[in-house]
């Protein structure tokens, strides 16, 4: 324990969990692993690319490229802390992007990833940030929830179906009279 959590227990024992936290977005595991693989698999293809966008002589594309290592360097802070092990404010970085919502993660990972495409539309920005725009399309599809099952949406259209037809016939009366 450090001396700050001596001096204020209460405050260290009341810190919310990132775990609990993004557990109540109901993720399953798989798809949370899933997110996390993508983006650190996101991460080092924004870096290798990167890496090679920066060895040309046109600006923007040195621009598009030191974007696209700043974006590796973002994915793997928010998505594998271990790399980044010897970063001190690496699991305080971690803990926060942790407690973010699923469509803040993939309002971030898709505007980072667009950034340098729009600067040097190149096959190397393009490529190089597919997969880092393919982690925050996870994270907005796991925003949206789950699919409904097929019994629920059969009710609800029965029961759709059956006001319609209550209508119909309400009118059908009213013109009758």
């Amino acid at each position: 324990m450090s001396s700050q959590d001596e001096q204020f227990p209460a405050a260290a024992a009341a810190a919310p969990e990132p775990a609990a936290a993004s557990a109540d977005e109901g993720m399953t595991w798989w798809y949370r692993w899933l997110c996390r693989i993508a983006g650190v698999i996101g991460g080092m293809s924004c870096a290798c690319a990167g890496l090679w966008n920066c060895v040309t002589i046109n600006p923007l594309n040195i621009a598009a490229g030191v974007w696209m290592m700043l974006n590796a360097f973002v994915l793997f802070l928010c998505e594998a802390p271990f790399c980044c092990q010897f970063i001190e404010f690496a699991h305080a970085v971690s803990s926060r992007a942790d407690r973010l919502r699923a469509w803040q993660k993939a309002a971030f990972y898709c505007g980072m990833a667009v950034f340098p495409v729009m600067l040097s539309l190149t096959l190397t920005t393009l490529f190089g940030n597919a997969v880092a725009f393919a982690t925050g399309v996870l994270y907005g599809l796991s925003a949206l929830g789950k699919k409904g099952d097929a019994i629920a949406y059969a009710r609800i259209h029965q029961q759709q179906k059956q006001m319609d037809e209550e209508k119909l016939t309400g009118t059908l009366e009213g013109q009758a009279l």
